[in-house]
């Protein structure tokens, strides 16, 4: 009887603490999410005000979006997919050759033990 009880309050405590923990989880997925969102809206903000003021963009607009076309995207994903295209495979060979090594002493294991007598 007494191991029973046992048992139940483990289930118990056990149900308690995963779902805690799923949820500590949960919710830190959560905040890095945002937080990533929040960091790229203020990067993005910044720039904008940056370029405003060295004068190298017309003044900002709310609604206004700097969105990279697909083709533009496409185009320079090709361009560095062909770039590596054109190296010989033969860079990806590595080719090990072992070096002769003469005796020495101070590279000897039998000289680090302690004889006991």
């Amino acid at each position: 009887m007494i191991l029973i009880t046992a048992l139940s309050t483990i289930k118990e405590e056990g149900i308690i603490i995963s779902v805690t923990g799923y949820l500590i989880v949960f919710f830190a997925l959560l905040l890095l999410y945002y937080s990533f969102k929040m960091a790229s809206t203020l990067l993005r903000y910044n720039i904008k005000k940056k370029l405003t003021r060295l004068g190298k963009m017309p003044r900002i607009e709310e609604n206004q979006s700097f969105d990279i076309p697909g083709q533009v995207v496409a185009a320079i994903a090709m361009t560095i997919y062909l770039e590596q295209e054109l190296h010989d495979d033969e860079s990806n060979i590595l080719t090990i050759k072992k070096a002769s090594r003469s005796y020495s002493p101070w590279s000897s294991k039998i000289y680090g033990l302690q004889h006991f007598k």
